[in-house]
């Protein structure tokens, strides 16, 4: 039962007498008790629907007790014929099976079908753009697709597999049922054309090639959607298992090689002199030189010019193999607690490139020391004609044009060695999870860089803007929606910059950075080399942050909530020397934030007051708030007078007008 304080009702400002005497006549007049509505909780703050915690995914956000993933190791060769533009690969898949299912049958990832005639990417993407095939006809051509069968101990047998290609995935039906706790030993062999353009994410340019999506790789099998077979159109990335790979190279013998792993014959492919240099950069945190421009045009960058070499490589941990080869590369070293940071790049690229190794450097010095260690040898940066693309350990730009354009590219991509090379979600579905998060740790790195360019709260300011000026214009998008089903002319903001700001928000604006970077370390620590979803997100930075979040989950990344702000009411009344202020806020969109609030007195001097953003949650659109104020009075009020909310009507969150100043 509501009481009123006893004093005169004269006494109470009008606007707390309209919200309160309404409810207190209401209780004290007798009434048949009505029937409950059966309506659902639509409110922002209603709890948000997850699925429902099991031995796989715990309700913390962490795995769970019977977490389990499928482990896929690579034994690859690949053959580059630069005659011909083609490669021609081999390989040894060694796929281990840790789900509790039979499995029967597995799916390829066959990506280079993307560029077969009349395929799924050819009728969604133009031709000439950025995701679209250019008129090129390449695809597969397999030569062996093979399983060794047999008891344990025995010789082998070698069995044909049946297989059915379908657009960019293919089934393999196994030749005999992969048993929970087995491994299937499949051999393939196989050839494709390179093209020029590979939907930015591969290709070639004159004698350089970057060679990714290059050989069958295995579908996820999960316990979330089982067989993750969705096709590969260009725009949606990749989702990968880890394992082991060995993978050898052979290319002519000028070219250098890059490549995901470690060197591991060293001196078989490089000359004595930059193997001697290659151990003084491993123990530099500056730029060694390894291969010159003078070197690559005397001929003395190479053990041997004619003919072929094969480079040989090796990596533990990881989700993909690729490799970019070119007779034009110089090569520069740093390193950094054991890691190698290299840059490669030709001579026409110099001016920007000659400090790419050092950016290299401090990439993954500063990834590692604000979230979580950088686990394998290298790291590289390869220019070339892919304007960004990440693999593991490899980093593949363009020339750029200066060292702060170069910077934001390198730091982006290697910051994708954390999501999702260490967070291995899947990108092919929630690519917000993967472009989003590294967009916002991006904004850390390049502020520490270049602060000449802005801090990281500037940085982040101006992503700010971006997005409040995409809300205006209405063109954003929901942030959790497959990236296949966005415009690419709004992927960036639907994809990178809009998660990038909900999660700056969360940190600065909700949770506090102390909190937020404990549940965001916990999330990375959580889900190394494992395969999070969005749930395991969201619980994770509820479990450790201590704070339940279902408004910001919904309003930010479920759906496509807008925001604005604004004062509605302001009623001031003096007794004696007090002036007594009663302040309606507005919330005129479904979309809640913390109010940010500045009042400024006629006597010039102003006070914040921050209340969070759960000030909504039993009234969603007026939040009414009473002060005193001793000796002065009040002249103006402002809402987020310092832009670090979002807000689509700006004309709405001020009362009153600044005090003259002489």
């Amino acid at each position: 039962m509501l009481t009123l304080p006893r004093r005169p009702l004269s006494a109470w400002p009008t606007m707390v007498l309209a919200c309160v005497l309404p409810v207190a006549l209401s209780a004290q007049t007798p009434t048949t008790p009505a029937r409950p509505l059966s309506v659902a909780d639509t409110s922002i703050f209603a709890p948000l629907a997850l699925p429902t915690a099991n031995e796989q995914r715990a309700g913390s956000g962490a795995p769970g007790s019977r977490y389990w993933q499928n482990r896929a190791d690579y034994t690859l060769s690949a053959t580059l014929d630069t005659a011909s533009k083609k490669v021609s690969g081999e390989m040894t898949l060694k796929y281990t099976n840790h789900s509790p299912d039979t499995l029967r049958f597995i799916w390829l990832q066959t990506e280079q079908n993307a560029f077969k005639d009349k395929s799924l990417n050819s009728y969604i993407f133009p031709q000439d753009s950025r995701f679209g095939a250019r008129g090129f006809e390449g695809g597969y051509t397999f030569t062996k697709l093979d399983q060794l069968v047999g008891t344990p101990g025995a010789a082998a047998k070698r069995v044909a597999l049946v297989k059915r290609p379908n657009e960019t995935v293919m089934k393999v039906d196994l030749a005999e049922p992969l048993a929970p706790g087995k491994t299937a030993t499949i051999e393939m062999a196989w050839s494709f054309p390179v093209p020029e353009h590979g939907a930015d994410r591969m290709g070639r340019d004159g004698a350089l090639y970057e060679i990714a999506q290059w050989y069958p790789r295995l579908v996820v099998y999960d316990d979330v959607r089982g067989w993750n077979m969705e096709p590969y159109l260009g725009q949606g990335e990749f989702y990968l298992d880890y394992g082991d790979y060995n993978l050898s190279i052979t290319v002519p013998a000028g070219y250098i090689v890059a490549a995901t792993g470690a060197l591991t014959n060293m001196a078989q492919v490089l000359t004595p002199t930059t193997i001697a240099r290659h151990a003084i950069a491993a123990k530099s945190d500056t730029v060694v030189r390894l291969i010159t421009n003078e070197e690559l045009v005397s001929g003395a960058a190479r053990p041997k010019t004619t003919g072929m070499l094969t480079w040989k490589f090796a990596s533990k941990n990881v989700r993909d193999a690729v490799w970019a080869a070119s007779p034009a590369f110089q090569w520069d070293a740093s390193s950094y607690k054991g890691a190698m940071a290299y840059a490669y790049y030709r001579n026409s690229a110099v001016d920007n490139w000659k400090d790419a190794a050092d950016q290299s450097r401090m990439s993954i010095m500063e990834y590692t020391e604000r979230w979580f260690p950088y686990p394998w040898p290298h790291i590289s940066a390869v220019e070339g004609p892919i304007s960004g693309m990440e693999y593991p350990m490899i980093a593949m730009e363009n020339k750029s044009d200066d060292k702060y354009d170069l910077y934001n590219v390198v730091t982006h991509e290697i910051g994708h060695m954390w999501f999702p090379m260490i967070v291995g979600s899947n990108e092919r579905v929630y690519m917000w999870q993967d472009e989003g998060f590294n967009t916002f740790i991006n904004t850390f790195s390049e502020a520490r860089r270049y602060p000449e360019k802005g801090d990281q709260m500037a940085r982040a300011a101006e992503e700010r803007r971006g997005i409040e000026e995409a809300m205006k214009a209405g063109v954003d998008k929901p942030v959790n929606i497959g990236p296949d089903r966005i415009n690419p002319r709004l992927l960036g903001e639907a994809q990178y910059t809009k998660p990038s700001v909900g999660l700056q928000l969360l940190r600065q604006e909700i949770m506090g950075p102390e909190a937020f970077d404990d549940a965001f370390r916990t999330y990375i620590k959580r889900w190394a080399f494992k395969h999070p979803t969005p749930t395991d997100f969201f619980r994770t930075m509820e479990d450790v942050g201590g704070r339940r979040l279902d408004w910001f989950w919904r309003e930010w990344f479920v759906e496509n909530s807008r925001f604005d702000q604004s004062v509605d009411t302001v009623i001031t009344r003096t007794v004696g020397d007090t002036s007594k202020v009663l302040i309606a806020f507005g919330n005129r969109e479904r979309g809640v934030l913390p109010i940010r609030a500045r009042l400024t007195f006629s006597d010039g001097t102003s006070e914040d007051y921050n209340y969070p953003a759960e000030v909504w949650s039993t009234n969603s659109r007026q939040y009414i708030r009473q002060y005193a104020f001793t000796k002065k009075s009040l002249v103006r009020v402002e809402l987020d007078p310092d832009h670090r909310l979002i807000d689509v009507d700006r004309g709405n969150n001020t009362w009153g007008t600044p005090p003259t100043r002489p």
